[in-house]
């Protein structure tokens, strides 16, 4: 039996329906459209790779600035206030008038007091010269008593010895006499006389030895006179003395005056530095005390930027980098550059720093304080103020 080959004729496929062909199929246009965006994000995240791998940023920031406190220098009370709370000031400009009379009298009284200083100055050391002059001359006149002394009493000796010659002749005749009288030889008249002659010369001898003492009595006032005279330099120097301790007293009461007329002058509180006034706390009328805060300044011109970086973001971070400010405010861009890097994280500096007492450690990635200052002449109306979020971008190529 042989095998008959049955051929059957070949059956045309049917088209697949257009809803099961595939999208490349349907629209054939569409793999182009493909690569193009698929190239396209490619490019795209190649460029912001480059982009921010030369680029740190961080939202954990925020304007800082200098707030100067005004506190007056002297105690009293106030007259007059000349500024309101966000009002801009200059520096110089007057902000607080507290009453001056109290301080205008103390700069009288200093005045006074200076002036009597001065007065007593002049007579000490007016009384230096003549002290110096009156004690030379003392000593020399006390010198010259001593020698007219010694003189004194050497005179008073010679007649001394001229009186006691004279009684020792006397009272030799005196006794001739008596022998004479004995004999009746010589009248008792004649030995009367005798007896006088030698009572006067004895008389005459006393006068002569208390001339002697006079004399010697002389000398010794005179050399205690000399003593008191030998002091002349103690004296002088006492006076130089008294003249240092007059100038040292002028000086303390020209110390008073300038101390009075500075206390005067504190009683007008001036502003230290140009700003915007804030927190004022002072009212007319009130009684302040020395530093007693009324008010505080805030300076716009010099504000910076503090931004707390991640510690692995200051890998490539230098100071002199060029930054980019975001001030959310605003949302506008300021240029900027890297001042300084602190010193410690943020968190050893904080009021309580952690603290990993029991050994179980949990590593936290910490932030590092960066300083970044504004570039000059971008802020002239002053519309930045300190605390205002920011949100810097350091260039770190």
């Amino acid at each position: 039996m042989s095998s008959q080959v049955v051929e059957m004729e070949p059956q045309e496929l049917e088209p697949e329906p257009p809803e099961r062909q595939s999208l490349f199929k349907r629209h054939p246009r569409a793999k182009y459209i493909v690569a193009a965006v698929a190239l396209l994000l490619l490019v795209g995240g190649l460029l912001y790779w480059l982009h921010a791998r030369v680029r740190e940023s961080t939202d954990d920031a925020q304007i800082e600035g200098n707030i100067t406190p005004v506190a007056p220098r002297v105690g009293g009370a106030v007259i007059k206030v000349n500024v309101d709370d966000n009002q801009e000031v200059h520096a110089g400009d007057v902000l607080v008038q507290l009453d001056p009379r109290d301080y205008e009298v103390a700069v009288q009284r200093a005045r006074a007091e200076l002036a009597d200083a001065l007065a007593n100055a002049r007579g000490a050391k007016t009384a230096v010269p003549v002290s110096s002059a009156s004690s030379t001359s003392q000593l020399e006149i006390a010198r010259a008593n001593i020698a007219a002394a010694q003189r004194e009493v050497d005179a008073a000796k010679a007649r001394l010895q001229e009186a006691l010659a004279n009684y020792n002749k006397v009272a030799t005749d005196l006794r001739r006499f008596e022998q004479l009288l004995k004999k009746d030889e010589i009248s008792r008249q004649q030995y009367d006389a005798a007896v006088a002659n030698e009572q006067s010369a004895r008389a005459t001898v006393d006068a002569a030895r208390a001339a002697v003492a006079t004399a010697e009595s002389h000398v010794r006032q005179a050399e205690a006179q000399f003593k008191a005279a030998a002091t002349a330099p103690e004296q002088i120097a006492i006076q130089r003395s008294k003249a240092a301790s007059a100038d040292a007293n002028v000086q303390t009461r020209q110390a008073a005056l300038a101390q009075a007329l500075l206390n005067l002058d504190y009683t007008t509180v001036r502003a230290a530095v140009g700003g915007v006034v804030t927190k004022k706390s002072v009212q007319l009328g009130q009684t302040v005390q020395t530093g007693q805060p009324l008010m505080a300044i805030v300076p716009l011109e010099d504000i910076w930027v503090v931004a707390n970086f991640k510690e692995n973001q200051l890998r490539k971070m230098r100071v002199g980098q060029k930054a980019t400010i975001h001030v959310d405010a605003y949302n506008r861009d300021y240029n900027g550059h890297v001042d300084s890097i602190g010193g410690t994280t943020a968190a050893k500096t904080s009021l309580l720093p952690p603290e990993n007492a029991t050994g179980n450690y949990v590593k936290v990635v910490q932030r590092v304080p960066v300083k970044i200052v504004f570039e000059t002449g971008q802020d002239r109306n002053h519309l930045l103020r300190p605390g205002m979020s920011v949100v810097p971008t350091v260039l770190t190529k």
